[in-house]
């Protein structure tokens, strides 16, 4: 330990190295990564999945041996708050329990899965405050409240007694902040805070941590893939690549004049907004090698260009039970989706765009008819399925296929991924079972993989290859519709990039057309031909792609496109836009009329919602 407090940063890592076991020897996760973080400062590290960055970011807390590795090499030194440096690699665990949660406080990405379900969120954070700073309870749960406040949530004495799975998401990540800033930490670690979060959401809690940055003067290390998050909150930007830093420097450096091959792959797969605003046709991504740099050959195959209506969806309704009496009968219902009418084109790609809860997910299911609508009509290919015979609803079912956001979830791993591609063509058609692995093949070539990889498991490939795997399992029975419900939105940056480039070739080589269900803006505008945008429940603004992004009406689509973090430094926004409060409840008495909904064409297709919800 030494007293040199004035000549050193919040956190300074040197040579850090960790790994873990393997069956063939010890796995080198992150190498020599030297860097430092000064007061006030925000430092980004970013890199893809596997590159190191959480790891490193646990070796500072020292739970690195609770994920099972270890710290091989290199010192962690850390300013605390009396002044003496001390090196967390060489601290012991009596020592690390006064730090951790008090001078270095944790973000984690997934609030749900790290705030304890059995204690309500005021508990939470009134342990924090008993056990670092030695309140008694009654103080502990008043100053609870005081931080809820603090980070802006409404009610803050009502919401301190709910339990996590009653909050959220947005909720549940400022529960999250309140409860690492209760003891006014000299560092903060975020890692990947806003990646599961809507556009607004995620904005207003950039806001709030910048905001409460600026009142504190902590420091800050932001663990992100996200360049358009790192542009807006970042001081400097670490690159980090296979556990390695291979690029540093202020966020205006990285961003104008990326060095490293791998820093300007990174940035050549970031969606730039307004970039196709003189353009009302989808554009594929222009992808660089990593290892060079140089840009690569996206092919010069034109988009689809959308023909005549598909799939019509008229007056959608879907309620779910939200309370009962005593008796069990139902009074009070969630109006999930309200009176939604939209139409599909063959080869286009409609994007449905909001909120969580909004709706968008349970429009997709209900078209796929994986649950059942209280009300409305499909007319598929200009009939209405509901005049159609069972065998034809079945036809007409099975052109319609869906690729889901988790595609590791969406696998079973006991079996080989041959078995997932080849089951539809087992159970809908009449193909021998060399004719199932011949079109199997062809359809791993067709996705960019390989036919030798038929016989693996899930867990044998990476995020982007199981989501390629989901892409070819869909195309299987050749529908005419896919409906992608946040296919790319886990993915990293480049592989996204990638997996957009190739819905977008197999939609101009085979003729899909794509409901494409995302709040994702950037790659909404570099995909679509059209987008709808859903608020509560129902489309509060549709058109072509150019007019929705360029001249937005509404005043929801116009919260939900200023949002949109610009990954560009030099345009950074002095404040986010954020919204005074959550989303009104869409909870509504059992037969209360919904309000008719009457809406304006702007321009031809372009349809604005008037009067209120």
């Amino acid at each position: 330990m030494r007293t040199d407090a004035q000549a050193s940063p919040v956190l300074d890592l040197r040579r850090l190295s960790v790994e873990y076991d393997a069956e063939t020897g010890p796995v080198k996760a992150v190498l020599d990564v030297t860097l430092s973080i000064a007061p006030g400062e925000t430092l980004a590290l970013v890199g893809e999945s596997g590159s190191g960055k959480s790891a490193t970011s646990l070796a500072v807390m020292r739970l690195i041996e609770r994920a099972g590795g270890r710290l091989a090499a290199g010192e962690a030194l850390f300013r605390r708050p009396s002044g003496d440096v001390i090196d967390l690699a060489a601290a012991d665990e009596r020592t690390l329990r006064t730090i951790r949660g008090a001078e270095i406080a944790m973000i984690f990405q997934e609030p749900m899965t790290s705030l304890n379900p059995v204690f309500t969120a005021g508990e939470q954070i009134a342990e924090t405050l008993r056990l670092h700073r030695g309140m008694s309870p009654s103080d502990a749960a008043r100053e609870a409240v005081a931080l809820l406040e603090r980070v802006r949530i409404p009610d803050a004495a009502r919401v301190a007694r709910r339990h996590p799975n009653e909050l959220s998401g947005g909720m549940r990540q400022r529960v999250m902040i309140a409860m690492a800033l209760a003891c006014r930490p000299q560092l903060l670690i975020c890692d990947e805070p806003t990646t599961a979060l809507d556009v607004t959401v995620q904005a207003e809690i950039l806001e709030l941590m910048r905001t409460l940055q600026a009142e504190t003067g902590m420091a800050m290390l932001f663990i992100t893939h996200d360049m358009g998050v790192v542009a807006e909150v970042a001081d400097r930007v670490a690159v980090m690549r296979a556990g390695r830093i291979v690029e540093t420097g202020t966020a205006e450096e990285v961003f104008a004049n990326p060095k490293a091959p791998y820093t300007r792959a990174l940035l050549a797969a970031v969606p730039r907004m307004g970039s196709l605003s003189a353009s009302d046709a989808p554009a594929y991504f222009k992808l660089a090698d990593p290892e060079s740099g140089e840009a690569l050959d996206t092919g010069s195959r034109p988009v689809s260009t959308p023909s005549d209506v598909l799939l019509e969806v008229r007056n959608l309704e879907k309620r779910f039970a939200a309370q009962t009496d005593l008796f069990g009968r139902v009074t009070h219902e969630v109006r999930a989706v309200n009176d939604l009418t939209l139409t599909i084109r063959k080869g286009e790609t409609l994007a449905l765009v909001g909120e969580s809860g909004c709706g968008k997910s349970t429009t997709g299911r209900a078209i796929l008819d994986l649950i059942t609508p209280d009300r409305g009509d499909f007319y598929w290919e200009g009939r209405s399925m509901a005049s159609m015979s069972a065998a034809e609803r079945r036809e007409a079912r099975l052109g319609m296929q869906m690729i889901f956001q988790d595609p590791y979830a969406s696998l079973d791993p006991r079996r080989t991924v041959v078995d997932a591609v080849e089951e539809l063509m087992l159970l809908h058609t009449n193909m021998t079972a060399a004719g199932r692995r011949r079109r199997a093949a062809e359809l791993f070539e067709r996705v960019g993989l390989t036919s030798a990889m038929l016989n693996r498991y899930p867990h044998e490939f990476s995020g982007g290859q199981r989501q390629r795997i989901c892409i070819a399992r869909a195309l299987a029975l050749n529908p005419k519709l896919i409906i992608a419900d946040e296919s790319v939105a886990a993915l990293d940056v480049s592989i996204r990039a990638q997996v957009v480039n190739l819905m977008m070739q197999l939609q101009a080589d085979l003729g899909i057309a794509y409901l494409f269900i995302s709040h994702d803006m950037g790659v909404v505008e570099r995909m679509s031909h059209r987008v709808a945008v859903m608020y509560m429940g129902g489309i509060v603004e549709q058109g072509t792609r150019r007019d929705v992004f360029t001249s937005p009406t509404h005043p929801y689509t116009k919260r939900l496109l200023s949002a949109v973090p610009v990954a560009d430094p030099s345009l950074r926004r002095p404040t986010l836009p954020a919204r005074p409060t959550e989303l009104p409840s869409p909870v509504r008495r059992r037969g209360e009329p919904a309000p008719c909904r009457h809406y304006a064409e702007i321009s031809p297709g372009h349809l604005v919602l008037q009067g209120a919800l």
